[in-house]
């Protein structure tokens, strides 16, 4: 068997000290995640942040940013993730837009309301994401090269 790591995606918002996140149902449970989800083939992981916050939130996302890249693993599943945070700007929302199966909706929450609902969050990578923007980790977007010539 090959080993095949998640390559996901998230995205990190902050308006008016809270934070976007989405409110979900997986695996029966409901939770708290950011904007987030699977890189798919043949786009950029920069257009795999802007696709999954406009199908999670119906939020227009526009990165400016690297947060961060997490590394974490889920024992109870065998599954390893390597995750990609932007932070951005959001645009406007589309009310009509119907969100990604098992999408409650979008909630904004500040960072004491994460920490304090840490066991409702969908992994320890929210809360990670949320404190490495506040404390500042900012990387710019040409970081990440799209082929290499």
């Amino acid at each position: 068997m090959i080993w095949t790591p998640h390559v996901t995606v998230a995205t990190v918002v902050e308006e008016n000290g809270r934070f976007l996140l989405v409110e979900e149902v997986v695996g029966g449970r409901r939770c708290f995640n950011q904007p987030a989800g699977h890189w798919d083939p043949g786009e950029t992981l920069l257009d795999a942040a802007v696709r999954e916050t406009l199908e999670e939130t119906g939020y227009t996302f526009q990165p400016e940013y690297l947060t961060g890249i997490y590394h974490w693993e889920f024992p109870e599943k065998n599954l390893t993730y390597l995750r990609f945070a932007f932070g951005g700007c959001l645009g406007p929302r589309d009310m009509s837009r119907a969100l990604d199966t098992g999408i409650i909706g979008p909630a904004w929450l500040t960072p004491e309301e994460v920490a304090a609902r840490q066991g409702e969050m969908r992994s320890v990578m929210v809360q990670r994401c949320v404190a490495d923007y506040q404390a500042g980790k900012r990387y710019p977007l040409d970081l990440l090269h799209v082929g290499v010539d």
